[in-house]
């Protein structure tokens, strides 16, 4: 069943599916991961490496994104990227990597899933399983993660619709599982000046349309390291819910977007701004 919004000057006239629909469902869904609670009143940070490196790689950004007030690391143990050569990540070995910061440093860990072959692998190490860009439209996948119960963070595809990004949305609630957070990262345009351009009217817009949290990704959303710390507070601004930022120990040494990764001291410099931020805009940030 889908619902029309379309009855008054707030509507928007394009089709949303029934589960995700606020219209449908008018209490905003929070996510639970591992105790950290989105879609609240605070606005939840995920920090971390693009990809998993090594073990004193993730030990030493895990430590310091939690010093500075992260709650879920992030951290990629499969990566796909556009050129065949370039570093896939540690596959399972990186999964174990992850698994063993998770327990010292008690931290919620989030990790993507790029096959439906990996979803029960990647749901015993991780708390939450992440659908990345490429894969948004991915629908036996995202059937599969639905099935498997575990929190997922589902990224807009590079060139997809809000009223495709809602639909794609569905596929996970339809197996049962309401535990979805949408993920603003930017799309391709014309513009090619940044990386992609970040969409901050997704962040309103989803939020009227939808029932779910929605968090941005400005790293990806820029490509620059020096433009995250902008976007990252406009998006705060516009209503995310969270953010998912990119940090390395040494970024100029990172195997996957050291150019768009921030250092552990550009991190917690943000940190204190975004606080500033969150508590303008009726917020906060523990």
């Amino acid at each position: 069943m889908e619902t029309i919004l379309c009855n008054n000057p707030n509507d928007v006239n394009i089709t949303v599916p029934s589960r995700v629909s606020r219209k449908e469902n008018p209490k905003t869904t929070i996510v639970n991961v591992n105790g950290v609670e989105i879609g609240g009143s605070e606005v939840i940070i995920v920090g971390g490496p693009c990809a998993i490196e090594s073990m004193e790689q993730l030990y030493e950004t895990a430590w310091s994104v939690k010093a500075s007030g992260a709650k879920i690391l992030r951290g990629g143990a499969f990566k796909p990227r556009s050129s065949p050569y370039s570093f896939q990540g540690l596959g399972e070995e990186g999964l174990k990597l992850l698994r063993q910061i998770r327990r010292k440093s008690e931290l919620a860990v989030v990790t993507e899933v790029m096959d439906t072959r990996q979803v029960e692998l990647v749901a015993e190490h991780a708390d939450m399983l992440q659908i990345g860009s490429r894969n948004m439209q991915n629908y036996p996948l995202l059937k599969e993660v639905g099935l498997s119960g575990k929190p997922v963070l589902l990224k807009r595809g590079m060139m997809s619709t809000i009223e495709e990004f809602l639909h794609s949305a569905e596929y996970i609630l339809n197996e049962g599982n309401d535990q979805v957070v949408l993920c603003e990262r930017g799309i391709r345009t014309f513009e090619t000046s940044t990386r992609n351009t970040l969409d901050l009217s997704a962040i309103p817009m989803l939020k009227q349309l939808s029932h779910l949290p929605v968090i941005v990704d400005p790293s990806h959303g820029t490509g620059l390291r020096w433009m995250v710390p902008v976007m990252a507070k406009a998006a705060v601004a516009a209503g995310a819910d969270g953010l998912i930022i990119e940090v390395h120990y040494k970024p100029e040494i990172a195997l996957c977007d050291g150019d768009q990764s921030l250092d552990p001291d550009e991190f917690a410099i943000l940190m204190t701004d975004l606080r500033k931020v969150a508590k303008a805009v009726g917020r906060e940030i523990s």
